[in-house]
């Protein structure tokens, strides 16, 4: 009830805050203090106004810690989506790495790993662009204008087969000598089904499939259980099985893994982190592969 003490305060000049009031008593037509002396009390208007006005705050006051809530969990939070044969090896060692150079127990992953459905790059891509991941890794790469692509490493295809198969003497294995066994092959995936048809086709075979199960962990132990072959991307847990793991000589393949990005999207200092990370780590893969 002094303008003066109010003014100082609120960091304004007593003619500021004077005006301030003036103005928004002409708005609503009513003085809303009364002088007394040199102090100032509220007006019976004043005194009936005076609840809205505190209410308003208060949720002004409720909003701004809020926003100010949401912006800091933001921060720490890096939403990663990925192929499906990147989630058992790959993510969590690069997220360990990360954690072990950054030391930063606060900083935490959401983890997003791609749908089944035919496409899981394009998937992938339309959470990126939406806003629901912030990075990507992925393979078979769309254009896109708005996302920067980086290849990083390179996926190779193995072929588990039971000791006991001929073929597990070999140091490497041709396509064409797999003729006479059967495949297991993925139900799900269907990308990675297409990427294996299209290598038998490179040696005129058709794959002469005995199952079909959605992942390959599941696939290594029907082979170990000599049920038939298969050719999945190379994983570090089929060491656990009592399986013979040999690259593939014939045909040559490739399979690209790439680590995606929004180009022009503003990023938060933790993404920006490991983003850096990231590129620093494959740097030289990614020279040679440009």
């Amino acid at each position: 009830e002094h303008y003066t003490k109010a003014a100082a305060q609120l960091c304004l000049t007593q003619p500021s805050l004077s005006n301030a009031i003036s103005s928004l008593e002409n708005e609503l037509g009513v003085a809303l203090f009364e002088k007394h002396g040199r102090n100032v009390a509220l007006s019976k208007y004043g005194r009936e106004f005076l609840p809205y006005v505190e209410k308003a705050l208060a949720e002004l006051e409720q909003g701004a810690d809020k926003i100010k809530e949401s912006a800091s969990n933001a921060q720490g939070v890096i939403n990663v989506g990925f192929i499906y044969t990147l989630s058992s090896h790959f993510i969590p060692e690069l997220i360990s790495g990360y954690r072990k150079v950054e030391q930063k127990p606060n900083i935490r992953f959401a983890l997003q790993e791609g749908t089944t459905q035919d496409e899981c790059t394009a998937d992938l891509i339309v959470r990126l662009k939406t806003g629901k991941i912030d990075l990507v890794f992925a393979s078979l790469v769309p254009k896109d204008s708005d996302v920067e692509f980086v290849p990083i490493c390179e996926q190779k295809l193995v072929v588990l087969l039971p000791y006991d198969n001929p073929l597990a003497q070999n140091n490497e294995i041709d396509l064409k000598d797999l003729e006479p066994y059967p495949l297991i092959h993925y139900s799900g995936k269907p990308g990675l089904k297409r990427e294996i048809n299209r290598q038998y086709a490179k040696v005129n075979l058709i794959p002469k499939v005995c199952c079909e199960v959605g992942d390959d962990v599941s696939m290594a132990g029907l082979v170990a259980a000599k049920i038939g072959i298969a050719i999945v991307p190379e994983n570090p847990t089929f060491r656990n099985f009592d399986i013979k793991i040999l690259p593939i000589g014939n045909p040559k393949y490739k399979r690209i893994i790439y680590f995606g990005y929004m180009k022009n999207r503003q990023e938060t200092l933790p993404i920006q982190k490991f983003k850096k990370y990231v590129i620093d780590s494959f740097k030289e893969f990614t020279e040679q592969a440009l």
